[in-house]
């Protein structure tokens, strides 16, 4: 009586284990299938397709239209073609910059003092300490001094003390045009050190504070140095010069400013572009040999993009709450700034609908992109690129411009309910 007992108990244990697995498969399987399969908008692919087979000039034409609601394509033509892309590169720079960096990085530039004070008198050094701040401007050393004169020190007897990170100034990419490196643009720090060295010394003549040549010299920030004042900028601030204005030399700071990140014992630009490149292949997964960097700011007409390759990069940056809202404060916004805010962006039914960066050169022949991102008549938001390439700067402008009315369709009537 007791075995056979024991044996329904045994036998009673198995069947509820059973059940429980098939309870479990059964409601995995209703969760799977209960996923909510998201349809893209068919007539925005209808009035892609017409878009797409319409005439056009002679040139090579890729695009990309991925639905990231959805997170499905919607529509390619010749989406997987390496093309020049030109500023668009700095869409990469940005999303790759923000990956290392992170949104909150802040730029910095301090004063310290080494020594004793004597009433009114530093008995000792001064020490100006700088990393890469891309913002920093001669105007700006007028707040160091005056920090300094704030906290009762009217006289130095000592050194003034340069502790800069850029040994170098910028050199021009090896594909550069020789117009393209304009040094009046690029922040002091980007200079050269000579540069830097003689507007500290003249910014402390001016506030009263005199060196001799010899008394200026490089050096580090010593221990038991005192903290006197700091000069701050945001990422933030870099991000909206590059891409509502397309700027080249905010991009090469930021560029110089991932290479001394990831490896300060490399020549800035080097590390910054090898940095670059390993994203593309471990973070988003893009391998293909003919997607091409060669710099941040896109001068270079051999880098060389696909049209799913910048979309992929823009989808990382959608997933990514961080980058993606640096990315909408950055952008251009059709018709009301940066380089999106003429050129008939700002005519009824696109203006205000296209958060995008251009990219333009007009060396060798007709190289012209756009990329970013908007909303089509589901309210579904999109990740869109189009590049051209061999055909003038004007034509690919206005077909650009014909795609973004095709994109965003009754979007503005889908935004107004």
């Amino acid at each position: 009586m007791h075995t056979t007992t024991q044996r329904l108990l045994i036998i009673a244990t198995l069947l509820l284990i059973v059940m429980a697995g098939c309870s479990h498969n059964k409601k995995t399987a209703t969760t799977a299938a209960t996923k909510p399969d998201i349809p893209v908008d068919t007539a925005l692919q209808s009035r892609l397709a017409e878009f797409a087979a319409k005439p056009r000039v002679q040139g090579q034409l890729g695009i990309y239209v991925y639905d990231l609601t959805a997170d499905k394509p919607v529509f390619g033509m010749n989406e997987s073609q390496s093309l020049p892309v030109a500023s668009c590169t700095k869409l990469l720079t940005t999303v790759a910059g923000l990956h290392l960096l992170g949104s909150n990085y802040r730029y910095s530039t301090s004063l310290y003092t080494h020594g004793k004070m004597k009433n009114d008198t530093l008995v000792g050094d001064v020490i100006f300490k700088a990393d890469l701040d891309p913002q920093l401007q001669p105007e700006n050393l007028a707040l160091f001094t005056s920090a300094l004169k704030q906290q009762g020190i009217d006289h130095v007897q000592g050194r003034l003390v340069l502790d800069l990170l850029l040994k170098d100034k910028v050199q021009a990419e090896a594909h550069w045009y020789p117009w393209d490196l304009s040094f009046s643009r690029y922040g002091m720090l980007y200079k050269g050190p000579d540069k830097v060295r003689n507007l500290v010394k003249a910014q402390f003549a001016s506030a009263g504070y005199h060196f001799d040549d010899a008394q200026v010299i490089y050096g580090k920030v010593p221990r038991g140095s005192v903290y006197r004042f700091r000069y701050t900028s945001g990422i933030q601030m870099a991000i909206n010069h590059m891409l509502k204005h397309s700027s080249n030399t905010q991009a090469t700071a930021l560029l110089y400013t991932m290479g001394h990140r990831s490896n300060p014992r490399q020549a800035p630009a080097t590390a910054g572009v090898e940095y670059m490149r390993r994203f593309m292949r471990h973070d988003l997964g893009l391998t293909d040999t003919s997607l091409v960097v060669h710099d941040g700011c896109g001068l270079c007409i051999h880098n060389h993009l696909s049209p799913v390759a910048l979309a992929t990069i823009l989808k990382y940056g959608y997933r990514h709450k961080d980058i993606y809202k640096s990315l909408l404060t950055g952008l251009s916004i059709s018709g009301i700034d940066g380089t999106l805010r003429g050129k008939g962006y700002d005519r009824e039914g696109l203006k205000g609908m296209i958060h995008g960066k251009t990219g333009t050169l007009s060396h060798p022949y007709g190289i012209s992109s756009i990329a970013g991102y908007c909303q089509d008549g589901n309210g579904h938001d999109l990740a869109f690129v189009m590049l051209n390439t061999q055909m003038s700067v004007l034509d690919a402008r206005l077909m650009q411009r014909n795609f973004c009315e095709a994109l965003v369709g009754e979007a503005r009537e889908h935004k107004k309910k």
